[in-house]
């Protein structure tokens, strides 16, 4: 039980699926979907204090450096084009709906990303990006749920 706690949480706060990939592992490997969602959700959670320390640290220690200057205007140019005008004209509803959609794409890495890019101020962004990942969050266990136990019922 144990280590598919941690797998859980390791999964939770990844960027290759964060909670939409850790709580249906939690679920499907028999944990009690409460546990799930708390170790997701804690997972989840930790993505944007930490992601928004370590862009603002690397980006004023390698802001001089012309490649880094370079790649962080592409990445800027191509998140305002994604998702900035809907952000943008939104705000903070704006964000927090990005974050919540369970989709590809979407979630805490990328609301992160887009809140720094679009210089939307730190707390709301935080509020927003946490909003949306516990209803993505509650999306998610409750669909993992449903699913594990429609499982069950297949012969």
């Amino acid at each position: 039980m144990f280590e598919i706690l941690i797998y859980t949480f390791l999964l939770s706060i990844s960027p290759f699926g964060e909670a939409r990939a850790g709580i249906p592992y939690g679920v499907l490997n028999d944990m009690p979907v409460f546990w799930a969602f708390v170790v997701g959700l804690a997972g989840n959670l930790l993505i944007f204090p930490l992601l928004a320390w370590l862009i603002e640290s690397f980006s004023k220690k390698l802001w001089p450096n012309r490649l880094y200057k370079k790649g962080v205007v592409k990445l800027g140019r191509r998140a305002k084009k994604g998702v900035g005008s809907e952000i943008q004209k939104y705000g903070f509803w704006g964000l927090m709906v990005f974050v919540m959609i369970p989709l590809p794409g979407t979630g805490a890495y990328m609301g992160t990303i887009a809140a720094y890019m679009l210089k939307i101020e730190r707390y709301k962004a935080f509020l927003a990006v946490s909003i949306g990942v516990v209803i993505s969050c509650l999306i998610m266990a409750g669909g993992s749920y449903l699913g594990n136990m429609g499982l069950k019922t297949l012969p």
